[in-house]
């Protein structure tokens, strides 16, 4: 299983924001003291989020995505999927190219959609799933560690609406038997074709990759260092490049 990018357990990845947005100099520290005051209300309401109903959980999206928008009135206007980039239309990505072909006749008969039409990002749907957006989705990773199954996070250093320092903390603190080996393992270079391509952590079934020179999209970011993370990861070979590293 691999999650590129991925809000897995909001309660540990909302007080990451204002971290990473001070490390990346997208705000001041002015901004970030401000900022981190509304965390231990964030953290507070994600907890009530994890032992209540669908009324906690849409609370506490509202509570804690004042962080991030209030990161964003400091930052001006930027891409919140890429920090290098500028913000372009709702989805801060022109995407018409693509919806204008996934909604030509003759790839939806190929795809046997009928007369669907396709959106990029549908807004019944969004809110539909407000009530699961604080949710910690994190709790059942750790069974199928145990069970051998090998799971890879994948992160683009320059997202911040999933950014990786708050996804490496959650993996950090995700509570399984190897988790001792994994936060005490080197973090090695991720090499393609000579040159590095990212930092990996790697221990048992569990990998984490920070991949360089990506956002949020990192197969859009980085095609080819995409595809060899994935054909490694499916052959099992990017662990064992973890440990001969390590050796080295």
């Amino acid at each position: 299983m691999a999650i590129g990018n991925g809000l897995t357990n909001p309660r540990i990845q909302y007080p990451a924001y204002p971290d990473y947005a001070l490390n990346m100099s997208i705000i001041q520290k002015s901004d970030y003291n401000s900022i981190k005051k509304q965390v231990p209300d964030c953290v507070q309401s994600a907890k009530s989020c994890e032992t209540g109903g669908e009324n906690a959980c849409i609370s506490s999206y509202q509570t804690c995505n004042g962080i991030f928008h209030q990161i964003l009135s400091y930052a001006g206007n930027i891409n919140y999927y890429d920090i290098r980039k500028q913000c372009e239309g709702s989805l801060c990505y022109d995407f018409s190219a693509m919806e204008t072909f996934l909604n030509e006749k003759s790839v939806r008969d190929a795809l046997g959609v009928g007369d669907i039409s396709f959106v990029s990002c549908s807004t019944d749907v969004y809110y539909e799933m407000t009530g699961d957006w604080m949710r910690n989705l994190a709790i059942g990773i750790p069974e199928l560690l145990e069970d051998g199954i090998r799971v890879l996070l994948y992160e683009g250093e320059y997202d911040l609406i999933c950014n990786w320092l708050g996804n490496s903390l959650w993996v950090n603190a995700l509570e399984w038997s190897g988790q001792k080996e994994y936060q005490a393992a080197p973090t090695v270079p991720f090499v393609v074709d000579g040159k590095e391509a990212g930092r990996l952590k790697t221990h048992g079934a569990l990998s984490f990759l920070k991949v360089h020179n990506a956002g949020h999209m990192v197969p859009m970011d980085q095609p080819k260092n995409s595809l060899q993370m994935l054909e490694s990861w499916m052959q099992g070979k990017l662990a064992m490049q973890a440990s001969i590293l390590d050796e080295i």
